[in-house]
């Protein structure tokens, strides 16, 4: 197994760690959050914590979860979530973050503002300067605004694509049946949380990949003399 993978499994089991009996966990969605749902599995079947319930945020989250056997509810049966356990494709100096590389940021953006704690599972190459320097920021879109919505967001100064499916005709369709932009500002992002509210004000857009003072907790993997560790930020 190549030393990227066990540093993703052992991101993974520290935030699979912090998961305590009798708690509502939200299950995120992404390689090294599908390692965390697996971890979580196996402390339930291993008997170490009892009565954990999950919440995914999308359906690989919720299969995954089904194949490890931790018991799923919906957000209309829960008044809370204790904890959710997410990835990201940037974050920043402030633990502001870019996601949606999956494109389930709509329901990962619920879930996880929604949760007491929000930990974050990177390795250290999702650690940027500033967002949107190295992934492109998603934004969804109902069909019928597509043509609009690109308009506006090309006048606030960013190069919008429609993001095409892999090994599949067509874009990409969210699980909430609408398509991504994915936005590449030329001159950066300079305020996230003032750019995070103007988006979301385009009528047409659902949401966009910025999650701005939500996280928590950062768990970053990295490789160091050939071996994986996981450093903290808080």
């Amino acid at each position: 197994m190549d030393a990227v993978t066990v540093m993703k499994q052992e991101v993974g089991r520290a935030a699979a760690a912090l998961v305590e009996s009798n708690t509502i966990v939200g299950l995120g969605t992404g390689s090294t959050t599908a390692y965390a749902i697996q971890f979580i599995g196996d402390r339930l079947a291993a008997g170490e914590i009892e009565n954990v319930v999950g919440i995914p945020t999308s359906f690989q989250a919720e299969v995954l979860a089904k194949q490890y056997k931790i018991p799923l509810v919906g957000l209309d049966v829960v008044d809370h979530i204790d904890l959710a356990i997410d990835g990201a494709d940037e974050v920043d100096p402030d633990k502001n973050l870019i996601k949606g590389g999956g494109a389930a940021h709509t329901r990962e953006k619920v879930v996880d503002a929604l949760a007491h704690k929000f930990v974050v599972v990177v390795d250290s190459g999702k650690m940027v300067d500033s967002l949107n320097s190295t992934f492109l920021l998603p934004v969804e879109v109902i069909p019928m605004a597509i043509a609009p919505v690109t308009r506006q967001l090309e006048a606030l100064g960013a190069k919008a694509e429609l993001r095409m499916g892999v090994r599949k005709a067509g874009p990409v369709v969210t699980d909430e049946g609408n398509l991504v932009l994915d936005l590449k500002f030329e001159n950066g992002i300079t305020d996230p949380a003032a750019l995070e509210k103007t988006i979301n004000n385009i009528p047409g857009v659902l949401e966009n990949g910025l999650f701005v003072g939500v996280a928590d907790l950062i768990l970053v993997g990295e490789i160091i003399d050939g071996k994986p560790q996981v450093r903290e930020v808080s």
